[in-house]
């Protein structure tokens, strides 16, 4: 079950400062989180979605700022006259599942949408061979969407969001890099900083337990939100080991790999979802899915442009966690 923060412990987790030959080993969750508990209500600060970092090496901290510079310097100014997305891709936790759920969605994404040269992956290593790039934080997230808001018009193109990691009820998700970064993504700030930004056009995919909590918050009429459980569900499949949670694997894996329009591809992940549940014998997460009414005045040219050849899903299954 993917649920963490709770009042008096918070979330496991490990690292250190790790030699140049294992830097592309994911660290660890194994300590608490460091003096962020305040009696049984949480975090304080929650809502204004509160990060730490503690103890990490000025030298990684150097490396990972370059990396996100070079990322955000690389995306492309917006085409003249085309409804372009703009994808961004997510692990805020470093469970190297979420590295490698990210990393695989930001290219199913960037496929479907046409969005090549408009595509961030902030993800930390993901326990294989895959290449270094921005790690997921709070931070790295808020000037990416900024960079993004820079870049785009904003009365045409699209921010496609894709966010994996834990989360918790009355949080929102968790960000949790070892023991050396720490914070809150609650669905006020998620929504101040898009409002903030003027980022009207949006879909939202977030992979979490009580990721629904997000969907009164965010919802508005030119967004699209898609969350892995209600806000009272967790969801499942975020073992360290796996390749995919349950609704990156059924939603990005499978459902979006196909030419068919959102809506469908939201109803085929929940059946899918709920076929995976029933068989492993788990409480139902009820994933969500809110589509504005003026949605389909930028999303109708992006599925317009969709190949129409699907793709294989990649990695091993979910469902792999529920064997004996």
């Amino acid at each position: 079950m993917r649920f963490l923060l709770r009042a008096s412990v918070i979330l496991m987790a490990v690292c250190g400062a790790a030699p140049a030959a294992a830097q592309q080993q994911p660290p660890e969750h194994r300590t608490e989180w460091p003096g962020l508990v305040s009696g049984t209500r949480g975090i304080d600060g929650l809502q204004s979605g509160p990060e730490l970092q503690r103890g990490r090496a000025p030298q990684a901290m150097l490396a990972d700022g370059r990396r996100l510079g070079e990322a955000l310097a690389a995306l492309q100014p917006e085409r003249k006259g085309i409804v372009d997305a703009y994808v961004l891709s997510v692990a805020l936790d470093s469970d190297p599942v979420f590295a490698r759920e990210a990393r695989e969605s930001a290219r199913v994404l960037t496929r479907r949408y046409d969005a090549e040269g408009h595509t961030l992956v902030l993800a930390g290593p993901d326990g294989r061979d895959g290449a270094m790039l921005p790690a997921g934080s709070i931070t790295a997230l808020t000037l990416a969407l900024a960079r993004i808001a820079e870049l785009m018009d904003r009365q045409q193109d699209v921010l496609v969001l894709y966010v994996t990691s834990h989360g918790a009820p009355d949080a929102g998700l968790a960000y949790h890099d070892g023991d050396q970064g720490f914070g809150v993504l609650p669905p006020a700030r998620l929504a101040e900083l898009l409002d903030t930004l003027g980022i009207r056009n949006r879909l939202l995919l977030l992979s979490a337990c009580y990721s629904g909590a997000f969907v009164k918050r965010l919802t508005s009429n030119t967004t699209a939100i898609l969350t892995a459980a209600s806000a009272t569900r967790s969801s499942f499949g975020c073992r360290a080991e796996n390749d995919w949670t349950f609704f990156g694997d059924a939603l990005v894996n499978h459902a979006l790999r196909k030419a068919q329009p959102l809506a469908e591809a939201a109803a085929e992940a929940r059946k899918t979802i709920n076929g995976w549940e029933r068989a492993g014998r788990l409480d139902p997460s009820m994933p969500q899915v809110a589509i504005g009414t003026g949605v389909g005045a930028w999303l109708a040219p992006l599925e317009a442009r969709m190949p129409q050849t699907p793709t294989a899903p990649v990695g091993a299954p979910a469902t792999d966690a529920l064997k004996p």
